[in-house]
C-alpha cells in the first residue's frame, strides 16, 4: 500500500528555489532515508509532507486513514505534566475504554441487576466485547510499553512523576522522540533523531525501529543508524531528488557507478556526434553525397542529447599538518579526580597517549568524557591527580558546542586575526577550502548556522599545525560529505588524536583504540569500535556463562554437573579457538602494514646514503647506516613471525 507519494513537488523562499519537481514515494514498512548536503532542502521536504510548510506546485498525496508522526530536528516535549502522565496522554481511547469496564464491572456487582435477566446479560456481552476491544488495542500492555520506551532512551532512573518542564533540553528532545514511537503512526518521519544521543540509546533506537511495524521516512547524518535501519536512499542535490536501493553504504556505491555509466554514455554519444558533424560539414555541399549528409543531419536532429552527467557537488578540502613532531610519550593522566560541587564526577582516572595514536574515548551521556578533554586542556579545574604532557606537545582543541565563535567579527577577520601576518589571499585561500567563498567570508560570526561555525572552528583547528589533537564531537553539525573529508584528514594525520564521539562510522574509522569511560574508570581495547563490541559481547557471555556455571552448580546433581561442564568445556575451547584465529587473522594484518612502513623507511634511509652530502658526512652517514642495519633486523623478524603465522 502506497502510504505517501510526492509528485513534482517544488518549493522557493522568495527567488531562491529550494526544491525542484521532487519526487518520492513510500510505501508501507519502507525504510526511507533523505540524504544530502546541510542546505539541500530536506528538513524543508519534511515539513512540506507533514504539513506545516507550503509548497508553490506539485502534489502531495495521502490516503485519509494513513495516520502520519513527524518529529522535527531538536523538538522539545513542552507540558507541565509529570514524565508518566504525558506519556498516557498517547493512550486517551484505551483509557477512556478501561474507566468504562471497571463502571461496568461496578454496575455488575451489583446484586439487583440479577432481578432483570435481560438487562444484566445484556450488560455482560457489551462488556466481553469491550474487555476483548480493550486487549486487542493493547490494553494489558500499553504501561509495559511506556517503560520500555522510557528505559531505552534513559529514563529508567527518573521519577516519573518528575514534571517535564524542570528538564533539560536534550531530555524533552528525548521525551518528545519517545512519545511519538509510542504512537506508533502508520508513517514516521524522523528529522535527525539521533541528535543527542549516547551510544548505548542510538543502539537501542536501531533495534526499536528495526522491528517498528510501519514505514520510515528519516533524515540523519549518522551513517551507521542509516547503514542499519534504512532500505531506500533518496538523495537532494541541486534541488533534485534521487532514488537509490540499498542502505548508506550501498547508496555510495551504486552513486559512484552511475556516474562513471552516464559519463561513458555521454562520452560515447558525443562521439558519435562529432562524427557525424563532420561527416555533414564535409559532405553536405558535394552533389554526389549531399544525399547522406542531409540523412546524417536527421539523424542528428532526432537524436535525444544527453546531458552531462553532473559530478559531486563542491566539498571542503583540508589536511592537518604539523609544524613538529612530538616525543613518543604525549600524554600521561595519573589518579585524576575532577568534582561537580561536592560530588565526584570520576576518581583515580588514569589515561596515557603515545605518538602517533588515534584514542576514542566513549560512554554514557553524563559519564564525564567532555569533562577529561576540558581538564586537559585545563579550561576546568581538577581535585587531584596529574596531567603530564610530553615534550614538544603542543595542543589542538576543537569545542563541540563552538562556544569561541559567537563574536560579530566577519569571517575573514575571524581567522586573519589569529594570523595576522599572512596575506588576505592566504586567509581566503584557506576559509574557499572549507567553502567560504566571496561574499561569505563577510558574513558576521554570530549569523552563521552550526554547520558553518563547525566548518570554520575546523578551518582555525588546521592552521595551528598542533601534533595532538583533542576533538570534542567533531562531526556534529556536519553534513555527510564533510564527515568523510574530516575522515580523510584525520586519516593522515601525522600526529596523535584523542577524541570524544557518538559518530560511531567515525569511530570504525578514525579509532586504533577506544577507551571506555563508565562509573568513573577507563577500560582500554585495542582497535577500532567494532572490534569493542566484539569484546564487550565476548566479555558478556563470559559473564552469562559464569553465572549459569554458579546456578547449576547450586541445583544439579554430581553426575549432571561433570556432563554440563564437559559440554561447557567443549564450548570454551571451540570459542577459544575461533578468538586465536581472530588474533592471528589481526596480527598477520599489522605484520604486513608494519613490513610495508619498515620498507618504504628502508628505501628512504638507502636513498640518503646515496646523496653525496650525506656519505661525505660520516658521522650523519654512520648514523644512518645503523638505522638501515635495525631496520633490516627487525624485517628479518617480522617476515619470520610472519611466515610463522602463515603455516
Amino acid at each position: 500500500m502506497i502510504l505517501l507519494q510526492c509528485v513534482n513537488v517544488s518549493k522557493s523562499f522568495g527567488a531562491e528555489t529550494i526544491l525542484s519537481n521532487i519526487k518520492l514515494e513510500v510505501q508501507t514498512e519502507d525504510r526511507v532515508a533523505l540524504v544530502g548536503r546541510n542546505g539541500a532542502g530536506k528538513s524543508t521536504l519534511l515539513k512540506v509532507i507533514a504539513g506545516q510548510l507550503s509548497h508553490d506546485s506539485g502534489e502531495i498525496i495521502q490516503p485519509k486513514d494513513v495516520e502520519v508522526g513527524y518529529l522535527a530536528q531538536d523538538t522539545g516535549l513542552e507540558s507541565e505534566l509529570s514524565i508518566w502522565d504525558e506519556m498516557l496522554t498517547v493512550f486517551d481511547p484505551l483509557l477512556k475504554m478501561e474507566k468504562r469496564l471497571r463502571e461496568m464491572e461496578q454496575k455488575m456487582s451489583d446484586p439487583s441487576l440479577l432481578d432483570h435477566e435481560a438487562s444484566y446479560n445484556k450488560l455482560l456481552a457489551e462488556y466481553d466485547q469491550l474487555q476483548l476491544d480493550f486487549k486487542d488495542k493493547g490494553g494489558y500492555q500499553y504501561e509495559a510499553d511506556i517503560r520500555s520506551v522510557l528505559a531505552g532512551l534513559h529514563f529508567d532512573s527518573f521519577d516519573y512523576q518528575t514534571k517535564i518542564q524542570t528538564l533539560s533540553g536534550g531530555q524533552k528532545t528525548r521525551l518528545a522522540l519517545g512519545k511519538l514511537l509510542l504512537t506508533k503512526p502508520d508513517l514516521l518521519i524522523l528529522d535527525e533523531p539521533t541528535n543527542h544521543l549516547d551510544i548505548e540509546t542510538l543502539t537501542w533506537l536501531e533495534n526499536y525501529l528495526q522491528g517498528y511495524p510501519g514505514a520510515i521516512l528519516i533524515v540523519s547524518h549518522d551513517r551507521y543508524f542509516l547503514d542499519k535501519i534504512v532500505t531506500q536512499v533518496v538523495e537532494i542535490s541541486r534541488n533534485q531528488s534521487r532514488k537509490y536501493v540499498g542502505n548508506y553504504s550501498l547508496y555510495l556505491e551504486e552513486k559512484a557507478k552511475r556516474y562513471e555509466l552516464e559519463k561513458k554514455q555521454f562520452d560515447k554519444q558525443q562521439s558519435e556526434v562529432a562524427k557525424l558533424e563532420d561527416f555533414v560539414q564535409r559532405n553536405i555541399a558535394r552533389a554526389s553525397t549531399t544525399k547522406r549528409a542531409q540523412s546524417r543531419r536527421k539523424q542528428l536532429e532526432r537524436m535525444n542529447r544527453l546531458d552531462r552527467p553532473e559530478g559531486d557537488e563542491k566539498s571542503a578540502s583540508f589536511s592537518f599538518e604539523i609544524n613538529r613532531q612530538s616525543g613518543n610519550e604525549v600524554l600521561r593522566i595519573e589518579d585524576l579526580e575532577v568534582k561537580y560541587g561536592m560530588e565526584p564526577i570520576f576518581s583515580n582516572l588514569r589515561l596515557d597517549l603515545n605518538r602517533e595514536e588515534s584514542v576514542a574515548l566513549i560512554g554514557p551521556n553524563g559519564a564525564g568524557k567532555s569533562t577529561i578533554l576540558k581538564a586537559i586542556i585545563k579550561q576546568i579545574e581538577t581535585s587531584k591527580g596529574t596531567i603530564r604532557f610530553g615534550s614538544n606537545v603542543t595542543v589542538g582543541y576543537y569545542d563541540q558546542e563552538q562556544a569561541k565563535l559567537t563574536s560579530n567579527k566577519l569571517v575573514l577577520h575571524e581567522l586573519w586575526d589569529d594570523y595576522s601576518l599572512l596575506p588576505e589571499k592566504e586567509i581566503r585561500t584557506v576559509l574557499g577550502n572549507f567553502l567560504f567563498s566571496g561574499d561569505d567570508v563577510l558574513k558576521p560570526v554570530s549569523t552563521l548556522s552550526g554547520g558553518e561555525k563547525a566548518r570554520l572552528a575546523l578551518a582555525k583547528l588546521m592552521m595551528q599545525k598542533a601534533n595532538l589533537l583533542i576533538l570534542d564531537e567533531p562531526t556534529n553539525h556536519l553534513d555527510l560529505d564533510a564527515k568523510e573529508v574530516l575522515e580523510a584528514a584525520l586519516i593522515n594525520y601525522p600526529g596523535t588524536l584523542l577524541f570524544v564521539s557518538h559518530d560511531r562510522y567515525f569511530l570504525n574509522r578514525i579509532a586504533t583504540r577506544v577507551c571506555e569511560l563508565d562509573n568513573g574508570q577507563v577500560t582500554n581495547y585495542l582497535g577500532d569500535y567494532d572490534y569493542y563490541l566484539e569484546k564487550k559481547e565476548e566479555n558478556r557471555q563470559r559473564l552469562l556463562l559464569k553465572e549459569q556455571e554458579e546456578l547449576e552448580n547450586k541445583v544439579a546433581p554430581t553426575s549432571e554437573k561433570k556432563e554440563a561442564k564437559t559440554d561447557k568445556t567443549s564450548f570454551e575451547l571451540d570459542k577459544e579457538a575461533k578468538r586465536q584465529e581472530r588474533q592471528r587473522l589481526r596480527r598477520i594484518e599489522e605484520i604486513e602494514t608494519k613490513i610495508e612502513e619498515l620498507e618504504e623507511s628502508l628505501s628512504v634511509n638507502e636513498e640518503a646514503l646515496c646523496d653525496p652530502e650525506i656519505y661525505s658526512d660520516h658521522e650523519q652517514a654512520s648514523k644512518i647506516q645503523a638505522e638501515i642495519d635495525q631496520t633490516q633486523a627487525t624485517l628479518e623478524q617480522l617476515m619470520e613471525e610472519w611466515e610463522e603465522l602463515q603455516s
